[in-house]
């Protein structure tokens, strides 16, 4: 605080800087009330929507509203657009009394006049649903009362025209969306049902389902080859032993000629063994990938018939809602009550303002005495001069100040700091306080 760290110095240094302090005061108070005076007047209107909730509930833990929250945001959004703020201002006649405004300007004041507040449900809201609404508040501020009511009622009957004719629309193209997925998931499913029976007539011997068949069948051909390996083995013997004798009959050349016939036999049944065990074998080689392919195909399958229920079931919710809308048995928004033409302006009065003018001049004028007395830095008592420099004065010597002249009996109206006269002896500061006072007394009055 530099020099003032007493009581007693706030006062000398108030008394010191009074008249500062005062006429800053009377500007700031003058000022205020001025700018109350010339301040334009606004008015607001409100329109209240009520939100009713559907007649028709969902199933259980299907939320019973698609989120009046949600449909007032896209709401707010479509009705704030250039488009219809442009429409509004040409059907008002609004800033009629300002062409110097561009369009732009236009909307920009228009938009923050406009504001759109949700009242919660008192039913609160349950967890993973969307925010309940109870009633919706529309409020339009404009210069004058019945403009800003018949703006209310205007974006109101907006809210209204939107929600009835958005809740359809919206129900409409959700219907129309998934009866198209519908269609084009169920051509994906014929057509893989399609792909999966070619391929499997095109690999029908190599089916996994044909694996163990075709491991009965090998065992079933190495047992005949085998058996056809000892009876050609046998036949063979007989060739030899017959070839062994020493003079072949006619008997013995027929029976060679059999036993020959007989190994012809046996070794083109062995090819034919051998052929369609080979066949076999390749085949049961190639049934893992026929299997995999398979697997594939099947997880495909399942995807596409796991989709196309899920659109099923949505579809059918979309042509529920959307009878419901046709019937208006969805949430729906009813006026509640209408924006009436506002009595009084709001805002701040102008009372309001000039006390805030008149205790900010006061702060002025402290803060300017202050400043002048940190540029004026001046050792006034022997104790500041003890606490400045460490010195105790000897001797301190009061200010003087030479009376004037009086001038006859004018000197009754002269005002002196001389507290022994009833009225024009007050001190000066106590005057100036009085006409301060009057001054904001008036100013109030004239604001009134």
């Amino acid at each position: 605080m530099g020099q003032i760290q007493s009581f007693e110095e706030l006062i000398s240094f108030l008394l010191r800087r009074k008249l500062v302090i005062v006429a800053v005061t009377v500007l700031g108070i003058l000022a205020a009330a001025v700018f109350a005076k010339t301040r334009p007047d606004a008015y607001e209107a409100a329109a209240v929507i009520q939100v009713e909730m559907p007649a028709i509930t969902g199933a259980p833990g299907q939320p019973t509203t698609s989120g009046a929250a949600q449909v007032l945001q896209s709401i707010e959004q479509r009705l704030t657009t250039r488009e219809n703020l442009a429409a509004v201002i040409e059907r008002h006649g609004l800033f009629a009394d300002a062409p110097a405004l561009s369009q732009d300007e236009k909307m920009a004041l228009l938009r923050g006049s406009i504001s759109f507040q949700g009242i919660d449900s008192a039913a609160g809201q349950a967890y993973g649903q969307p925010r309940l609404l109870s009633a919706i508040v529309i409020s339009a501020r404009m210069g004058d009362g019945e403009l800003a009511a018949r703006v209310a009622n205007d974006f109101a009957q907006g809210v209204l025209d939107q929600s009835a004719s958005g809740q359809r629309d919206k129900a409409a193209q959700n219907v129309e969306f998934f009866t198209e997925e519908e269609a084009r998931i169920w051509a994906q499913l014929s057509a893989l049902e399609a792909e999966i029976a070619a391929y499997k007539n095109d690999n029908a011997a190599a089916l996994p389902t044909q694996g163990e068949a075709m491991r009965d069948e090998i065992s079933a051909l190495d047992t005949d080859l085998r058996r056809i390996d000892q009876e050609r083995v046998a036949a063979e013997r007989d060739a030899a032993a017959v070839r062994a004798r020493e003079t072949l009959r006619e008997t013995d050349r027929r029976q060679l000629d059999d036993i020959t016939a007989r190994i012809e036999v046996l070794d083109a049944q062995r090819a034919t063994s051998e052929g369609r065990r080979a066949e076999l074998m390749r085949l049961l080689a190639a049934t893992p990938e026929v299997e995999r392919v398979l697997s594939g195909y099947t997880r495909q399958l399942t995807q596409l018939q796991d989709r196309y229920e899920v659109v099923t079931r949505r579809l059918s919710e979309a042509e529920t809602e959307l009878r419901l809308a046709d019937r208006q048995q969805t949430e729906r928004f009813t006026l509640l009550d209408r924006a009436i033409t506002p009595e009084y302006p709001v805002g701040n009065s102008g009372k309001k303002l000039v006390m805030a003018g008149a205790v900010g001049s006061v702060l002025a004028g402290l803060a300017l005495a202050f400043l002048l007395e940190l540029m004026n830095p001046v050792v006034r008592t022997a104790t500041q001069m003890e606490r400045q420099l460490d010195l105790r004065p000897v001797i301190s010597i009061p200010e003087v100040t030479p009376q004037k002249p009086r001038r006859g009996g004018r000197d009754l109206l002269r005002l002196i700091d001389d507290p022994t006269r009833p009225l024009m002896g007050l001190p000066r500061y106590a005057v100036v306080a009085a006409a301060a006072t009057l001054m904001l007394v008036a100013a109030a009055a004239i604001v009134a």
